[in-house]
């Protein structure tokens, strides 16, 4: 039971106990019942991220009313999907939404199969990312070149400058070993 469906249901079980005296008493909750759930996804953000719900307690081709203005969002629209049975909607975190858990509700608009039925959800922002860092992919774009760059004549004509240098370098060191001068 979610920490928000237990406070009421031991608020109102409080408020029975208070009006009736120390007669047997069974208690409800002091909300209306939900009709099902409403799924949230991601179940955990951070700020500005989206977040998609969808529920089927609308029934089939139902829709509903949704709230996120706990959370800051304000208010969305669930509209039947692909899925049979589902109705989904969308809604961004505010840049500026602070680190809690937040109830997402919706309201079944009141057709034959939805009846007006309250569902929710919870939502928790964090401020850092629970997916993994990503790892950097590709090649460094620094005009330079690689040793088996994309054009092998290039590269063959590059080696063959640097053997010639080379070559050229060690024949002069030698004639000045030898005293031969240049």
């Amino acid at each position: 039971m979610r920490r928000t469906a237990a406070a009421r249901l031991l608020t109102g079980t409080a408020l029975a106990v208070a009006l009736t005296g120390p007669v047997a008493v069974v208690a409800a909750p002091a909300h209306a019942s939900t009709g099902g759930a409403l799924e949230v996804y991601p179940g955990t953000v951070t700020p500005g991220t989206q977040v998609t719900v969808n529920t089927t307690a609308c029934g089939a081709g139902g829709t509903a009313a949704g709230d996120a203005s706990a959370v800051g969002a304000g208010a969305f629209v669930l509209a039947p999907s692909t899925h049979p049975e589902d109705a989904v909607g969308q809604f961004r975190v505010p840049p500026g939404a602070q680190p809690g858990t937040y109830e997402i509700v919706a309201r079944c608009d009141g057709d034959e199969d939805g009846g007006g039925r309250l569902v929710s959800g919870d939502l928790v922002v964090t401020l850092t990312s629970t997916r993994p860092p990503a790892q950097p992919r590709g090649s460094v774009k620094t005009g330079v070149g690689g040793a088996l760059g994309p054009d092998p004549v290039q590269t063959a004509a590059g080696v063959a400058a640097l053997a010639v240098a080379a070559a050229g370098g060690t024949w002069l060191l030698h004639r000045r070993a030898r005293g031969d001068g240049i």
